[in-house]
Parts: C-alpha cells; sequence; structure tokens
C-alpha cells in the first residue's frame, strides 16, 4: 500500500532537520559560502541530533528509521544549503549504507558503528582526475602483498576529503582486466585517513556547493589489510554501482529542498518588489515561473518517494532513482535560474540567497552521474537494452 502520509517518525526526524539547518547553517551560510570554508561545527550538530546514522538499523548504531527518513533530512538540510546536504549524502548515502549491505560483521563492527554514531566520518572515492563517469577509466590500483594489498592512485572530486576518517575506495586488483577494461577487476578497500602513504588536499575556486570541503585523495604505497576488502574480490564494480544508487536518492531528495528554497526566497520577494506601481507578484510571467517551480517541487518530491518506498522494501530501485536524480536536479537548475530572474538585479549579487541557489544547482547534475548518463540509462530501459533482476537488495529493507 502507498500512503502519502508521513508518519509520526517522519514528521519528528524531519522536524529535527529543519531546527537544525534553521540554527546552525542558515544564520552563517553567506560567510562561510563568501570564505570557501567548511564549518565543521556543522558535523557535530548533527551528531548530537543522532543524525548520522538516521537510517542504520540500531544494532549497528543508527536510529534504525527509514529511508523517507532519510530524504527528509537531505531535503531539510539542502533547503538551507547544498554543502549541508553533501554531508549526508557522502557519509551514509554513499558509505554508511554501502557497508550495510556489502561489509562483512567484523567490519560493521569496526567501521558502520562508529559512523553511525557520528564518532567516524566517511566519504567515498570513485572519481579520479581522468574518470568520472567512465568508472571502469580509473588508474589506481591494489597489489596483493602476502595478507595486505599496496594502493596507488589518487581520487578527485571527493566531498569531505580533508575531513572524512574512512574513505571508501575502489581499485583494479586484477590489472589484465584492466588492460581488457573489464570492471569485474576492481575491488573496494576501506582506507584510514591514518594509514601511511593517505595524503589529501582541497580544490579551490568552485563554482558552487562552496562552503562543503571539496578535494582529493592521494595513496602512495598505502598497505591495506585484506580485511578491509569490501565484499569479494573483483566485486568493486558492482559495489560502486549500489553506492551510486544511495548517493543519488539523496542527491534527488536534497534537490527539492533547494527548489523550495527558490520557491519561499522567490514568494517572498514578489510580495515586496513593485514595478510599474504594482507589486511583481501580479506579472503573469512573474507567476508562470513560480507555478514551474511549485511543479517541479511536487513531481520531484514523488519520484523520490517512490524509489524510497522501493528501498524500504528492499526492492531494486536503479531505474527508478536515476528517473529521481534526473528529474529532481533538472528541476533545481531551473528553479534557481528562475529564482535569480524573479529577483532581477538583486539576484545576481548575494545579498539574496538565489545567487548561491543558482551557483549551486549546477553541481548535482554533474555527480552521482551526469544528466546526460540519466537520460541514457531511461533509454535503455526503454529499448531493453538495459535490464534489472527483480531481486531483492543486500541492504535490508524497512517494511518486512
Amino acid at each position: 500500500m502507498i500512503d502519502f502520509e508521513l508518519t509520526e517518525d517522519h514528521k519528528m526526524v524531519q522536524s529535527v532537520a529543519r531546527e537544525i539547518a534553521a540554527r546552525k547553517v542558515a544564520p552563517t551560510i553567506r560567510d562561510f559560502d563568501r570564505k570557501h570554508e567548511f564549518d565543521p561545527t556543522l558535523i557535530t550538530a548533527l551528531k548530537e541530533a543522532d543524525l548520522m546514522g538516521v537510517c542504520v538499523p540500531e544494532k549497528y548504531g543508527g536510529m534504525g528509521m527509514d529511508y523517507i527518513s532519510l530524504g527528509l533530512v537531505c531535503e531539510e538540510l539542502e533547503y538551507a544549503d547544498t554543502s549541508a546536504r553533501v554531508i549526508f549524502s557522502v557519509h551514509i548515502g554513499l558509505n554508511s549504507m554501502t557497508l550495510l549491505g556489502w561489509a562483512s560483521e567484523e567490519q560493521k563492527e569496526k567501521y558502520l558503528i562508529p559512523q553511525a554514531k557520528g564518532e567516524k566520518i566517511a566519504t567515498f572515492g570513485l572519481t579520479e582526475p581522468g574518470a568520472g563517469t567512465d568508472a571502469v577509466g580509473i588508474a589506481t590500483t591494489a597489489d596483493k602483498d602476502g595478507d595486505h594489498y599496496i594502493l596507488n592512485g589518487e581520487k578527485m572530486w571527493i566531498s569531505l576529503a580533508d575531513v572524512a576518517d574512512n574513505f571508501l575506495i575502489f581499485a583494479w586488483t586484477d590489472r589484465d582486466k584492466k588492460e581488457k577494461r573489464d570492471h569485474s577487476g576492481i575491488s573496494c578497500f576501506i582506507v584510514e585517513r591514518e594509514f601511511e602513504g593517505v595524503t589529501t588536499g582541497s580544490i579551490p575556486g568552485k563554482l558552487g556547493v562552496r562552503a562543503g570541503n571539496t578535494g582529493w585523495i592521494a595513496m602512495q604505497d598505502v598497505k591495506v589489510s585484506k580485511e578491509n576488502m569490501v565484499g569479494e574480490p573483483d566485486e568493486g564494480f558492482k559495489i560502486a554501482m549500489t553506492c551510486l544508487d544511495g548517493g543519488r536518492y539523496t542527491v534527488a531528495a536534497g534537490s527539492t529542498g533547494l527548489i523550495k528554497a527558490c520557491i519561499d526566497a522567490s514568494v517572498e520577494y514578489c510580495r515586496t518588489r513593485k514595478t510599474f506601481e504594482t507589486e511583481i507578484s501580479q506579472h503573469q510571467l512573474v507567476k508562470e515561473m513560480l507555478a514551474e517551480m511549485e511543479y517541479g517541487y511536487q513531481a520531484g518530491r514523488l519520484l523520490w518517494w517512490k524509489a524510497g518506498w522501493l528501498k524500504n522494501k528492499g526492492v531494486r530501485n536503479t531505474r527508478e532513482t536515476a528517473m529521481a536524480k534526473w528529474f529532481c536536479t533538472d528541476q533545481a537548475e531551473k528553479a534557481a535560474y528562475n529564482a535569480v530572474q524573479i529577483h532581477g538585479a538583486y539576484g545576481f549579487s548575494d545579498e539574496y540567497p538565489v545567487e548561491r541557489f543558482f551557483r549551486n544547482s549546477k553541481g548535482a547534475a554533474i555527480y552521482e552521474g551526469t544528466r546526460e548518463i540519466q537520460k541514457l540509462m531511461q533509454a535503455d530501459y526503454l529499448l531493453g537494452f538495459r535490464k534489472d533482476k527483480e531481486t531483492r537488495l543486500m541492504v535490508p529493507g524497512y517494511e518486512e
């Protein structure tokens, strides 16, 4: 049964996330954005509210809530700023939920529990200087050395690169398959910041998400125990694709928060700004732009809710999540564009938040799979070139 009514638990977690966004992000975000600085106290606030493991089962240190709850937190945080939501996308959507589905019990005890409690911060490392959408194009290698693997390579455009304690790293363990571009030769590893040979740095000059920490991870002869391999050898590509299902979901949900922020900022401005002795809210083309924002918000929410509903049931949702990610990020870009238009010259200044919304909206159409990749995926489903097995997911559902 599909129910569009939020439960009391949903409303509770939504309220908690909204309060944190209003108290910790909104008052200072313009200053942090201007300075291109990350505010680490936000992570502390999220930890104190027990949100860092919102949809991780209680046995592994989390709140044990469902995927709709995760989406609601992302929406509320991105309403204040995209950089706040990104913390969730990488920490939970890309890393912790991957460990929940693929890690051994020993790995969950050592890594997932501290992450769910917010004692350790985690991120995800697939993209490289020469490989983004082309995941098989990664160059990082992991060579077997007794009971260890020796990792060499560099990851790029990594959120929380200078903040995270744990990294989920993908590398070639089969060099012959690497030469053939056979993705079954990729494996996945948990790498700790403290491992010798790990260095990180930040990427300056970003167009948007300036208050978020984005950087690179370099690994030079990093010795990683075989016990830190997630899943079986050569399962890395499969794991990475399930990671993206989680990450894309959080991006989709967050994008509706950005749309709502554009709507609210624009409605408020329409009530105060006059042209030709009339509130601009009375101009038909302004009304059209507002209506288009609302259309995107309402339809986008339904798409990520459906994906979350499938996730709650433990059912494969790659197609639905990809559609939600494409539509929601596309509509967020359009909403931010319209919000700037409505604000006119003031939309070109950071005196009003829509300028920041406009810059932030661009990134989501690129990361976690570009808009173009999402389109190709949907076409391939329609043409029968791509089919998902109707199997239950490894990550447990919440409606059992």
